[in-house]
């Protein structure tokens, strides 16, 4: 099985990353969907969704629990029944959950592509990234900003979040693998301590509340 990396955030709060190169009919064996799971993958046209969201299914068992222990609210953030914190993402053939027993959590993976480039006004101020060194380091580093701010509206999720106007993220450098962020939304303000890791041209981030 591919577990691709297990990352411990502290003593309660762990990431799991899976590299998804088996077959679907490899990562079907002894997963057991609930009835709204099942309904969900059986509606998947792409074989790689539904590998990706086999996958997670793994990532559940290594984390010691499966798929009937996790429930989904009206804006499809997941929950556990015993009451840990958790959040899921798949990028192409990645995918990763984060684990916490005791914080909220959020996570995301991207791959790092240039069209990000084209997109970037929508989220972040992208004046402040012109003084880096290239394109590449540009694409880099709005990658992390866009992963950041996704795993924090995981976390969040309330409709009306604005990435570009209510999330900011504290500037950064690459080798500092990690940094802060605040939501500044309807009066209320909620920190997050992030942290990020690159891979293979993908980008993981995962956020965790203060």
């Amino acid at each position: 099985m591919p577990l691709y990396k297990t990352i411990t955030v502290s003593h309660d709060t762990r990431v799991f990353i899976w590299k998804v190169t088996e077959p679907e009919t490899s990562l079907a064996e002894k997963v057991v969907l609930t009835e709204h799971c099942q309904s969900r993958m059986l509606g998947m046209k792409s074989a790689l969704h539904r590998r990706a969201f086999l996958s997670i299914r793994h990532l559940f068992w290594e984390a010691g629990f499966e798929d009937k222990d996790v429930f989904y609210n009206e804006f499809g953030k997941p929950f556990l029944h015993d009451g840990r914190h958790i959040s899921i993402t798949h990028s192409h053939n990645f995918t990763a959950i984060i684990v916490s027993n005791s914080v909220e959590v959020g996570i995301d993976i991207e791959k790092q592509r240039d069209k990000i480039l084209r997109i970037a006004h929508k989220f972040t101020p992208i004046e402040e990234y012109r003084t880096l060194a290239n394109a590449e380091a540009i694409v880099r580093k709005l990658t992390i900003v866009w992963g950041i701010k996704e795993s924090l509206y995981k976390i969040y999720a309330q409709p009306g979040l604005s990435f570009l106007k209510h999330i900011n993220v504290l500037d950064f450098s690459f080798e500092d693998q990690s940094t802060t962020a605040q939501i500044s939304y309807e009066g209320k303000k909620s920190n997050y301590d992030v942290f990020y890791l690159e891979f293979e041209g993908f980008t993981c981030v995962y956020a965790l509340s203060r």
